[in-house]
C-alpha cells in the first residue's frame, strides 16, 4: 500500500502517516523498517521527531495515546499487567476492553497454572467479623516482599470477607474467590495461592493478629466480655507455650488423654509407691497435663498468677477458637 505524508500547520512540522486504502478505527502500528525507511524521506529537521502510529476517523486524526491511553490504563488496572501486553490485546480486538481483558486472562492462564509448582511459604492472616459471623483464612505467596504489600493484605481480607457467604466449618475457594487471586497472581508474577480457612457462626467473637501478619487468632464466645480481655485472650492464645490444644479437657483427643492416662499410671506403678499414693500420682499428672494444653487451664501469660478461667468475667463461655500461623 502507498503511504501518503502529511503536514499540517497545526502539529508545526510533525508527520503524519495513513494507509489510502480506506480508513480504520484501528491504530496503524507501522514496523521499525518503515519506519526508518520513512525518515530517510523527510527534511533533515524531522529525523528526531518521533513517528507516531495513528488512528483515523474520518475528517479527524488522532493519536494512539490520544484515543487509547484511558482503555489502557483501564485494562492494565483489571489485569495488572504491563502497557505493551494491554495495548496489544486492545488492538487485537478492536479496543474492547471486556474481550481485551478476556483474551488476556486465557493467555496467562498456561502461565499461572505452572507457577502452582513453585514454593509459597510466605503469607499472612486475615479475620474478618461480622454481627454473628466470622471467618479465619491463611493466603500464601512466595516472597515476604509481596506478604507485606497492602494490596496482598487487601486481598486476603476481600477472600476473607467473600467467604462470610459459606456456611461454617473449613472454607472452600469460590470462582470469585479464584478469580480474585489469579488478578494478583497475573499483577505479581508470584504463586500466591489459598491455604486454608475456617468460619465460625454464632455467639460474639474476639481476634488479634500479630504486626506482621503471620499469625491469626479468632475467638468465638457466649457472655459479655470487654474487647481488652477478648483480645488479651487472644493474644495469650497467639503466644502461649505450648500452643493450647482446646478450650478445657473435653476438648482434647480422646486418644490423647487415653495414652497421657496410660503413661502416668505406669510411671506412677513403676516408682514403687503404694497402690493408692501411685493412683494419686497418676491423676495428678493427668490433671497437670490438663492445665499445660487446654486453654482455660493454662497460666495467663499477662498474669501467670492466674488461670485464663480465672481472668474470665463472670458468665463467659468460651466456644472455640482457631489459631492460624502462616505456613504452620
Amino acid at each position: 500500500m502507498r503511504l501518503l505524508i502529511r503536514q499540517t500547520r497545526q502539529n508545526h512540522g510533525a508527520a503524519a502517516f495513513g494507509v489510502d486504502s480506506g480508513w480504520t478505527k484501528l491504530p496503524v502500528v507501522l514496523p521499525m523498517v518503515q519506519r526508518l525507511r520513512l525518515r530517510r524521506l523527510l527534511p533533515s529537521r524531522l529525523h528526531r521527531l518521533m513517528l507516531p502510529d495513528l488512528v483515523w476517523q474520518k475528517g479527524k486524526q488522532m493519536t494512539t495515546a490520544d484515543i487509547d491511553a484511558k482503555l489502557v490504563m483501564a485494562l492494565r488496572t483489571a489485569t495488572g499487567l504491563g502497557f505493551g501486553d494491554c495495548r496489544k490485546a486492545l488492538l487485537e480486538t478492536g479496543a474492547d476492553l471486556g474481550k481485551a481483558e478476556a483474551l488476556l486472562r486465557e493467555r496467562l492462564k498456561g502461565k499461572m497454572d505452572t507457577r502452582s509448582d513453585r514454593a509459597a511459604g510466605e503469607g499472612c492472616i486475615a479475620i474478618v467479623t461480622d454481627g454473628a459471623k466470622a471467618a479465619i483464612l491463611e493466603v500464601r505467596s512466595e516472597t515476604d516482599f509481596t506478604a507485606k504489600n497492602d494490596e496482598f493484605r487487601a486481598l486476603a481480607k476481600e477472600l476473607a470477607a467473600k467467604s462470610l457467604a459459606a456456611a461454617a466449618g473449613a472454607i472452600s475457594m469460590s470462582a470469585e474467590m479464584t478469580a480474585a487471586i489469579d488478578r494478583l497472581r497475573a499483577k505479581t508474577g508470584e504463586n500466591i495461592s489459598f491455604a486454608r480457612g475456617s468460619r465460625l457462626d454464632g455467639g460474639s467473637f474476639g481476634s488479634y493478629t500479630h504486626h506482621d501478619g503471620k499469625v491469626g487468632v479468632l475467638l468465638q464466645f457466649e457472655g459479655e466480655m470487654p474487647a481488652e480481655i477478648s483480645t488479651g485472650v487472644c493474644q495469650h492464645i497467639a503466644a502461649a507455650v505450648p500452643t493450647p490444644m482446646a478450650v478445657d479437657q473435653h476438648g482434647l483427643p480422646a486418644d490423647i488423654v487415653e495414652a497421657k492416662r496410660a503413661e502416668a499410671i505406669k510411671e506412677a506403678a513403676e516408682s514403687g509407691k503404694p497402690a493408692q499414693i501411685a493412683e494419686k500420682m497418676a491423676e495428678g499428672k493427668v490433671r497437670k497435663f490438663f492445665e499445660e494444653t487446654t486453654l482455660l487451664g493454662q497460666k495467663f501469660v499477662k498474669d501467670d498468677k492466674k488461670s485464663v478461667r480465672e481472668i474470665l468475667p463472670k458468665g463467659v463461655v468460651i466456644k472455640a477458637f482457631v489459631r492460624m500461623r502462616v505456613g504452620g
